[in-house]
């Protein structure tokens, strides 16, 4: 992992958070691309594909439990780390950076309804 002015570079595959680990900071996409996986009973299924602009882990913002997947970088990524500190002060600064957050979370939360919903009408 290079160390930059603007948040951290990993090289492709490598492990920017860990599903199960302690979680207390978000992460934006700075540039790159970079893939969610979850560890289901010993296979890895890929949740989603995250771009340069994506936010990811800020439930561990709110809430300190562990990390829900694994996120690696997928060819090089920068991505900026963002503690609860930063991310108030940020909010504070500029809150239209909460509601970002919230739309984002507002999506994910639409996007996990529909696959409920038809993955009930399947069975």
């Amino acid at each position: 992992m290079d160390e930059g002015a603007l948040g951290q570079q990993y090289a492709d595959g490598e492990v920017i958070c860990r599903q199960g680990e302690p979680g207390d900071r978000m992460y934006v996409i700075q540039a790159g691309r970079a893939t969610v996986v979850r560890e289901e009973g010993g296979t890895e299924v890929v949740v989603r594909e995250l771009i340069a602009g994506d936010v990811f882990g800020e439930m561990a913002i709110f809430e300190r439990q562990p990390r829900s997947a694994t996120v690696r970088a997928k060819g090089t990524a920068r991505v900026l780390t963002l503690d609860k500190r930063a991310f108030l002060r940020g909010v504070h600064e500029d809150p239209s950076l909460a509601y970002g957050i919230l739309q984002a979370m507002s999506q994910r939360i639409r996007s996990l309804t529909e696959e409920l919903s038809r993955l009930k009408s399947k069975g």
